[in-house]
């Protein structure tokens, strides 16, 4: 992998990318350290430690939640309409159409995911700013406006941050965002632990004990995201005038984590809503019986967590990967999988295949998202650096060596596969 980096920057217009990508996550980082005007970020700090989702957003911020800067927000918002996006196009004919229609269709679906960022941006950071209307110094309209606007305005920024860097840069911009969001956190989370063992809370084999978890974690993750079942197809050799087409052999790939993080962000988000909603009346019997049953530290919690995550697994997959339209496709282009007959036949076994390996990536999905709290009640560590930061960095990661291995095989250089 090292030598890959150093052939990486012997090419002047890979060095250049590099260069660049580099400079506008400077930038970021730059701007997650801007306040934004009118909050007191001790406030702020108190009201993170109520539930895991505020840590997690703190994480994929790189810190810019906790010190409520420009960037609090960070990129999800763009993550979310892509993702709504990617649903609607599904669901919706005249886009499903669209993004049938090559680049023009699929500048369209960019143009309507940037307008929907701004619509839920502007949607979250009404709903944050009444949310922590507390934190606020002297909450007038005016000044809960500027925050409002100031929130909406660097959501929008770090999106075309990231179409700048996926455009002229290396990887993908916005995952690169918030991959350097998670790593940055990282010398937060070494000062912390040293807190942590300094005033008794844990010692120093929890801390060796976490740290050997996280690599053990880190493992799995790779070979989960590069684990697939490779399923063998066959095409039929045609003959056109005097020129035969066809009868190579291929396969299709079934990947282990076909569906990434989607499942775990989306089990999150359901689960923290009646916390977050129960924060807004500390002094009602919603609010106890939130604390008394919805802990996320509690049996009740961890275990919907698991459900939700493998349900929500199936269901992203299904939206991602069609067995009938694949099926459909090798019928049309004289291909089959060996031992089974086109058709109905295809889509059936694939379906089998699918869900037996789905079933094995959801429960893989659960372990990671459950492992946190597990080694945060062993080691004494409260940490929210776990096992879904992990898989987004380490995701993140493989998929920019392998676009910088892919620009160097262009250029007949030697990756790092050999």
């Amino acid at each position: 992998m090292f030598q890959t980096l150093v052939n990486a920057w012997k090419v002047d217009d890979i060095r250049r990318r590099i260069l660049y990508t580099l400079g506008m996550l400077v930038i970021f980082r730059l701007g997650s350290h801007i306040p934004v005007p009118g909050i007191d970020p001790k406030q702020i700090a108190n009201i993170l430690g109520q539930g895991q989702l505020f840590g997690f957003f703190d994480i994929i911020s790189g810190g810019a939640f906790r010190n409520f800067t420009i960037f609090a927000m960070s990129i999800v918002p763009y993550i979310n309409a892509s993702i709504i996006m990617q649903l609607l196009t599904i669901a919706i004919p005249s886009l499903e159409q669209l993004a049938k229609e090559g680049e023009e269709g699929r500048k369209k679906i960019a143009q309507y995911t940037r307008y929907l960022t701004v619509v839920l941006a502007l949607i979250q950071a009404i709903g944050m700013t009444i949310g922590l209307r507390s934190a606020v110094i002297n909450p007038t309209f005016f000044r809960l406006t500027v925050i409002v606007i100031t929130l909406t305005a660097g959501t929008t920024f770090l999106m075309w941050l990231g179409e700048r860097i996926t455009e002229n840069g290396l990887g993908n911009g916005s995952s690169l965002i918030i991959f350097a969001g998670i790593i940055s956190r990282i010398p937060n989370m070494i000062y912390l632990t040293h807190e942590y063992i300094k005033a008794g809370t844990s010692n120093i084999f929890g801390a060796i004990a976490f740290v050997v978890a996280e690599l053990i974690m880190i493992v799995l993750i790779i070979l989960a995201t590069e684990g697939q079942r490779r399923i063998p197809v066959q095409y039929a050799k045609r003959v056109v005038g005097r020129r035969v087409y066809g009868g190579q052999s291929t396969h299709i790939p079934i990947r282990i984590n076909m569906a990434g993080v989607i499942p775990i962000i989306f089990a999150i988000s359901l689960l923290q809503f009646p916390q977050q909603l129960a924060t807004f009346f500390p002094h009602s019997s919603f609010y106890n019986f939130v604390q008394k049953w919805l802990s996320t530290n509690g049996l009740i919690y961890n275990l919907l967590d698991i459900f939700l995550i493998i349900g929500f697994t199936y269901f992203y997959t299904a939206v991602i990967f069609n067995p009938q339209d694949i099926s459909d496709n090798l019928k049309k282009y004289g291909g089959f999988i060996p031992g089974i007959r086109p058709g109905k036949p295809t889509t059936e076994y694939l379906t089998k295949v699918l869900n037996r390996i789905v079933f094995v990536g959801a429960l893989f999905l659960a372990f990671i998202a459950t492992m946190p709290v597990v080694l945060m009640n062993v080691t004494g560590l409260q940490l929210y650096f776990g096992g879904t930061a992990l898989l987004i960095a380490v995701g993140v990661a493989l998929d920019t060596m392998k676009q910088i291995e892919g620009h160097l095989i262009m250029r007949n250089y030697q990756g790092f596969l050999k």
